[in-house]
């Protein structure tokens, strides 16, 4: 892994661990269990999987590009699908969506 791509995998766990640790809605179930006389540790891992893409011919690009761009999320920028799931793996509902696993 070259030194720009292992920057980019750390930049993503951060901004991972930045976002559950902003979470109101982790911060009120933690408040919640603090209240009944526990503290609580909270540790996750994530695992980051990587693969390179292959060239795909412009039309199927644009293609892939529209159908990634479908969810956004709270600051208005788009989803990859990449992005969706994985979301889903960790049984994080997307809003407006209607999928059940």
């Amino acid at each position: 892994m070259n030194a720009k791509l292992r920057k980019l995998v750390q930049q993503l766990g951060e901004a991972i661990q930045e976002t559950v640790s902003e979470s109101e809605h982790i911060a009120g179930v933690v408040q919640d269990i603090r209240k009944q006389g526990f503290d609580v540790l909270l540790m996750l891992e994530a695992t980051i999987g990587l693969n390179e893409l292959e060239q795909q011919p412009e039309a199927a690009l644009e293609s892939s590009n529209a159908r990634d761009q479908q969810e956004v999320g709270k600051d208005g920028k788009p989803f990859s699908s990449q992005d969706v799931h994985f979301l889903r793996s960790l049984r994080i509902a997307i809003q407006g969506d209607e999928r059940v696993d």
